[in-house]
């Protein structure tokens, strides 16, 4: 499944046409700025993968962290553990912030 980039995000989104949103960064990184995903570190995934039993494994998943890179691997894992459908928010919270930004 191909990537995604933040403004597709937004634009997903604000169509009320949003995926399953998980962020893969840090509990303080997610309590400083978060768009509403469910909080499940990178390091927890394969850890502690209880926290995935309630996601469809066919449901459309976009994964994201703060650039892009914690993200790509939590893509990978997904995949592994049989999730079909997961895509990685290019440039991650930094990108989003940025549009964030240009557009005020």
């Amino acid at each position: 499944m191909e990537d995604m980039t933040t403004m597709e995000l937004r634009i997903r989104m604000k169509n009320e046409e949003t995926p399953i949103l998980i962020d893969v960064r840090e509990p303080y990184e997610h309590d400083e700025f978060n768009i509403g995903g469910k909080l499940i570190p990178l390091g927890s995934l394969l850890t502690n993968p209880t926290q995935l039993k309630l996601i469809d494994k066919q449901a459309e998943i976009a994964v994201y962290c703060r650039s892009g890179a914690r993200s790509a691997t939590a893509k990978q894992i997904l995949k592994v553990l049989g999730f079909k459908n997961v895509r990685n928010v290019i440039g991650g919270m930094i990108q989003w912030q940025s549009e964030s930004q240009e557009s005020s």
